[in-house]
């Protein structure tokens, strides 16, 4: 989302590694950056000069699981390197404060984020372009290399892919492979469960998770450019493809398949607590339901019986990394990024606490025997639409959302969704 307030928010340093020799000697905190010892943990102030980045020559910059999940492999790649990196959380706010500290001079020289960024950060100066070899590009995914290509150059590393499908309690339904959205509301309903469906939707909305539903209904957020890209100028959004989806959604409403008491602090338990046949959700949920001991399985989510050639399209989003255009060790950056790049044993070493689909086909293909799946997400993604990544997308989740939730809370479909269409377009226009 763009940037719009100057505040920022504590950042805690979680790791410092060091080269080799620092590792072995007892150097104090005040040594030089390529030897000193390891920076205890501490809270940094970002809005001071070179807030962190005097204490290692490359410092990362990511929320909280994502800089766990890389902590050590940094550590490790800094050691072989003979240079200190620091990985530093940022706990709010991350690419607001990225792109302000970037400006004045004060930020990492890598940041871990969605993809989904890429338009924002190109729009304020904030990245720079990143060296893909082609022998690396053969290892991802299509939907990987697609979603952090932006105005045909490539912006990022992609290291995990994401999306929802579709989980299934088998011990509260026999419909264990529904061919349709009315099966799936049919089925939930008919388990007598206090829920039929598990979707986050909340009093605002939720129109990421929502997305597999509004394009099996016939909507889309923009229309695609010949080279896949996505058009600004093409909004859905208060078309007559979205007026029909909000219809499909004004139905499952009714019908209590939907509604706005379910939200993201309790989709996930309304589905392990088994007050819920069915939960729609990304792999992040995949810890808890094993947690519950279930008989479970994950499908892709269908379209809509009612409709012909209907698809259900979520989206996909893709955590990769980007190369700062004012950090203050360019070349360390290039260097780390390229190695994640060629190098799949950075995304695996991320999986143990930050479990998502890899965007790497070799990586791919170990987890179909080990992780099945985490595996069959990664199929999901490969039908699905990368989340768009141009800069006016920010104008359409707050508006688009806030008109389902109305619709599923009895709001008419058409003025609403009508009316979410000209907001967007308003906000667009400027």
């Amino acid at each position: 989302m763009p940037f719009n307030r100057r505040s920022f928010l504590h950042i805690t340093a979680i790791t410092a590694s060091l080269s080799a020799a620092a590792a072995c000697s007892s150097s104090s905190p005040s040594s030089s950056s390529s030897s000193g010892a390891p920076a205890a943990d501490a809270t940094v102030d970002p809005a001071a000069p070179a807030a962190g980045g005097a204490k290692a020559d490359l410092v990362i910059w990511a929320d909280q699981k994502k800089a766990e999940s890389i902590r050590d492999k940094a550590a490790a790649w800094g050691q072989a390197q003979g240079i200190t990196v620091a990985v530093q959380i940022v706990a709010n706010d991350l690419q607001p404060n990225f792109v302000t500290a970037n400006q004045a001079g004060n930020g990492p020289d890598i940041v871990i984020g969605a993809h989904d960024w890429i338009g924002n950060l190109v729009q304020n100066g904030s990245i720079v372009p990143v060296s893909i070899s082609a022998k690396a590009k053969e290892n991802f995914s299509d939907v990987a290399l697609a979603a952090v290509t932006y105005d045909s150059q490539t912006y990022a590393v992609p290291y995990a892919v994401e999306c929802v499908a579709l989980y299934i309690n088998k011990a509260l339904t026999s419909h264990t492979a529904p061919q349709s959205i009315e099966e799936i509301v049919e089925a939930g309903k008919a388990a007598g469960t206090k829920a039929a469906l598990a979707i986050q939707v909340g009093e605002a909305g939720d129109a990421y998770h929502l997305e597999p539903i509004f394009t099996a209904g016939g909507g889309y957020m923009f229309g695609k450019n010949a080279d896949g890209s996505y058009n600004a100028d093409d909004l859905g959004v208060g078309g007559e493809g979205s007026i029909k989806a909000a219809e499909k959604i004004a139905w499952m409403g009714k019908q209590g398949a939907l509604t706005t008491s379910i939200d993201k602090n309790n989709a996930i338990s309304t589905f392990t607590d088994g007050n819920a046949p069915y939960l729609l959700t990304g792999p992040w949920a995949l810890a808890d339901v094993k947690k519950a001991g279930m008989d479970y399985a994950v499908v892709k989510v269908p379209g809509f019986e009612s409709i012909p050639g209907s698809q259900a399209r979520p989206f996909a989003g893709v955590n990769c990394f980007y190369v700062a255009s004012n950090g203050a060790n360019k070349g360390f950056a290039e260097s780390f990024v390229i190695d994640v790049a060629k190098d799949s044993s950075f995304a695996e070493a991320m999986m143990a606490s930050n479990e998502l689909p890899p965007a790497q086909k070799d990586l791919i293909e170990k987890l179909k025997s080990t992780s099945p799946e985490m595996a069959a997400f990664n199929d999901f993604a490969a039908s699905a639409d990368p989340l768009p990544s141009i800069p006016a997308m920010a104008a359409v989740w707050g508006p688009l959302g806030k008109a389902q939730a109305n619709i599923i809370n009895g709001a008419d479909p058409t003025s609403t969704m009508t009316s979410a269409g000209e907001e967007i377009k308003r906000s667009i226009q400027g």
